[in-house]
């Protein structure tokens, strides 16, 4: 769209030439003045140029491979030695790669920043009608791409982490004897490169993701500090552009949604740890069927795998040997994941339209808009697809929306947003299939449970204890009922 409201303004505007100096200093700044394929670079090809190119490999170059091989490792300087850099997942070459994605980027405006938080002072009014949630936003930011990268960093790393660790130590233990005596010599160099893949996939998604989420909690995670809500005015921008709807309601709308899920992650302390480690949960049950590699490598002699670089580069090469394998644990726990998600993204989804319905025409059009991107999937659900074969992608986002508006209908505002007071009171997705039921028994039942659900405890004690004390007073005045003058005359 051709005018942004609140000061948003796509690349290409009246401060290009101030923006594309500060475009180059943060590029010198981050790359710290060392030209792309330098020591520095893991890779040694400039983005964009392809990379490798498997038919250019000569398998008679064995010990030239090795020799490259060595010398990338020991390039990477500081990357491999210090603590960021090793591990299960090589999270310097992670960030490296996906700064090398993200590319130049619009640098942020003061009066973007304050944009952001007009948008989101105005959003905070409408939904304090609509939710017994407090404001939960301490500070409003605009981000650009890279700082949404840096800053998002850190939980990427705990939901990566479980999952790599996992892998690389089901890898170890479960390798045939042969193998790993074979291997044994060079485990140290796999588990670099190793590290240097899921580094590799977990950058390239990260640096498309950074270039098209509109806030902090965009994929349903809570990636930005706590209390902090982040709105990316070039990715709005670029959004706004693709939408036939006033810019100003797009980013207001986009504002509440923010707002709307730092009220929710503020004020459900358990939901951000529940959600993450749901990961952790998923990762700890991992595991790798063997059996492909076993059958490969039983009649293989480990001398023509020294003679034979092309049948090194078979095994290597059968990636479906090595795929981790889903158990019903961890189904259960993806269910859990989902239906969790899809919880967020309902509630936030009904908030958001009660707020704004009678003040922004386009909501309905608006949410519309998100639920199709959110179901199309996007970088985020291919990172962890191909990392760990799960997705963050809330299958039943209409389910969940229905859920909370029904209840709402049946209840109030009170009974709805007292759902979240504890985990086991949440729906699961039988529920979600069923809302009926579920709805009936917060209303048919104890609605203030849902309130205190001690303080029901400690009701149903009291009347547990009322029930046992009149049961003593009816046996008290049996005893003094008419036998007992007899009773008194016989002791005389």
């Amino acid at each position: 769209m051709n005018d942004l409201p609140f000061g948003f303004s796509p690349s290409g505007d009246g401060d290009d030439d101030r923006r594309g100096d500060n475009d180059r200093r943060k590029n010198e700044g981050s790359s710290g003045g060392e030209t792309p394929g330098g020591a520095q670079n893991p890779f040694g090809f400039t983005p964009g140029s392809g990379g490798f190119d498997p038919s250019s490999f000569d398998p008679s170059q064995l010990g030239q491979m090795f020799s490259q091989l060595g010398n990338m490792l020991s390039g990477m300087g500081a990357g491999m030695t210090s603590g960021s850099g090793g591990g299960a997942v090589n999270y310097q070459v992670a960030t490296n790669l996906a700064r090398q994605q993200i590319g130049n980027f619009t640098p942020v405006l003061d009066k973007e920043t304050n944009a952001v938080t007009d948008a989101v002072r105005l959003a905070e009014v409408w939904l304090d009608d609509v939710t017994t949630f407090p404001s939960g936003v301490r500070q409003s930011v605009a981000w650009t791409p890279v700082t949404w990268l840096e800053e998002s960093m850190p939980t990427w790393k705990r939901l990566c982490d479980p999952v790599a660790e996992q892998l690389s130590r089901t890898w170890e233990q479960n390798l045939p004897a042969e193998a790993a005596q074979f291997a044994g010599p060079m485990m140290g160099m796999l588990t670099q490169m190793s590290g240097m893949a899921f580094g590799t996939q977990l950058g390239q998604g990260l640096g498309h993701l950074a270039k098209e989420v509109l806030t902090s909690t965009d994929v349903g995670l809570p990636l930005a500090p706590e209390g902090v809500a982040v709105l990316l005015p070039e990715a709005i921008a670029t959004f706004a552009d693709g939408l036939e709807q006033p810019a100003q309601e797009i980013i207001v709308f986009l504002a509440a949604r923010e707002a709307a899920h730092v009220r929710l992650f503020t004020h459900v302390p358990w939901l951000r740890q529940r959600l993450l480690s749901t990961v952790e949960e998923y990762a700890r049950g991992i595991s790798i069927d063997f059996s492909g590699i076993a059958d490969m490598t039983s009649d293989v002699d480990p001398q023509e795998l020294l003679s034979n670089p092309s049948k090194l580069e078979e095994l290597i090469g059968s990636s479906a040997s090595f795929e981790p394998t889903t158990t019903p644990e961890q189904q259960a726990a993806l269910a859990r994941l989902e239906t969790l998600l899809a919880l967020v993204e309902g509630w936030v989804e009904q908030t958001v339209s009660a707020a704004l319905s009678d003040r922004i025409p386009s909501v309905g059009a608006l949410t519309e808009t998100m639920r199709r991107r959110r179901a199309s999937g996007g970088p985020a659900e291919q990172t962890f697809a191909t990392l760990v074969g799960m997705e963050l992608r809330p299958r039943k986002v209409r389910e969940a929306s229905a859920l909370w508006r029904q209840l709402l209908e049946a209840g109030d505002i009170a009974t709805r947003d007292g759902v979240w007071a504890h985990p086991d009171l949440m729906p699961d997705a039988e529920d979600l299939d069923n809302p009926a039921g579920f709805i009936d028994g917060v209303i048919g039942g104890a609605v203030s449970s849902f309130d205190d659900p001690i303080a029901q405890l400690e009701a149903t004690l009291a009347q547990e204890r009322a029930a046992e004390k009149s049961s003593d007073d009816t046996a008290d005045d049996n005893d003094s009922g008419p036998d007992r003058p007899d009773t008194d005359k016989r002791d005389d």
